[in-house]
């Protein structure tokens, strides 16, 4: 009886400790599956949009400056007044919520980085050849933080960063979007 007992801690203890480490994939999962069904509730359960909103700008704008505050008039005053030329609603900045949208979402869980805004404005078409849905996999992994990777087909890696906010939950605060192809200069 005591051997038995034993067993069943044993085998809990594993289970607890396989599912710990394997939560994030399975919110990885959770989201591509709510963002395919178009589950708003269930993204907004997965996913914490300001933080991904946050870490999405600077890379649309290709500025490191965008995510820093902006400095206070009495310190920099020359500086606040450079930042709200920058900001100038005018000129607008690459929209951050393209990539938040269920469509687009569910096209960055497939791999597709930079390209997934378009479908924001427009559904997929049903495709004739089944979607590719590749694994994601770790590329980082720590005891609040993980950090997993969707390759697309020529290699670039669009990267999830996820972070704990209990024993087995985790939510969705960053996404990395591969790099910018580099501009072809036109013909002379």
């Amino acid at each position: 009886m005591k051997r038995l007992f034993g067993n069943l801690i044993l085998a809990a203890v594993v289970l607890a400790v396989v599912a710990f480490f394997a939560a994030p994939a399975v919110a990885f999962l959770a989201i591509r599956s709510a963002a395919e069904a178009s589950d708003v509730q269930g993204l907004n359960r997965l996913i914490d949009f300001n933080a991904v909103r946050q870490s999405i700008r600077p890379q649309l704008t290709g500025r490191a400056e965008a995510m820093a505050p902006p400095p206070a008039f009495l310190e920099d005053p020359i500086g606040a007044l450079r930042r709200q030329f920058e900001n100038n609603p005018i000129i607008r900045p690459p929209d951050a919520d393209a990539y938040l949208t269920p469509a687009a979402l569910a096209a960055l869980t497939r791999g597709e980085g930079r390209q997934a805004d378009r479908w924001s404005a427009t559904p997929p078409p049903a495709a004739a050849e089944p979607v590719r849905k590749p694994w994601p996999r770790p590329a980082y992994w720590g005891v609040n933080r993980a950090r997993l990777a969707v390759a697309d087909r020529a290699g670039a890696r669009t990267v999830f960063t996820f972070e704990r906010r209990g024993p087995f939950e985790w939510r969705l605060v960053q996404i990395g979007l591969p790099p910018a192809p580099a501009p072809v200069p036109p013909a002379a």
